[in-house]
């Protein structure tokens, strides 16, 4: 009966001993004073809204750069027609703004005051009429 008695206090306090371990606080051993402290070892939530807005900025000034761009560019017949122009909200009636009638698979685009004739098949540049 003692040494079950002594196997049972031995068991008892071991187990106590280990819950008591894995009960304590986890503490980063690299000289910190607070358990999670991230003092220039991470990133803050704030640093990934302030990286998100640059993103948009250089993303929106990179697209005004480019709409520029296009607006500049002086269309010459036998090149293709960048793809950004091949929308329906390009697409004009030939009827409507007094251009020739278009042959088979071909269809006049208005482009910042040109208007542009394009193969639809290989997206060329057929004739161009300025407005």
């Amino acid at each position: 009966m003692k040494k079950t008695m002594a196997i049972l206090t031995i068991s008892f306090s071991a187990l106590m001993a280990s819950s008591l371990s894995s009960a304590a606080p986890h503490f980063d051993h690299r000289g910190d004073d607070h358990p999670r402290s991230n003092q220039g070892k991470g990133r803050d939530f704030r640093d990934f809204d302030q990286d998100d807005e640059r993103m948009q900025d250089k993303r929106r000034m990179r697209e005004e750069r480019g709409v520029k761009r296009l607006q500049q560019h002086q269309w010459q017949t036998g090149y293709v027609m960048p793809q950004h122009y091949r929308g329906n909200g390009y697409k004009v009636d030939y009827k409507d703004h007094s251009l020739p009638k278009p042959a088979r698979n071909q269809q006049w685009y208005k482009i910042n005051n040109d208007y542009i004739l394009i193969d639809s098949g290989s997206n060329d540049i057929l004739r161009i009429v300025n407005d």
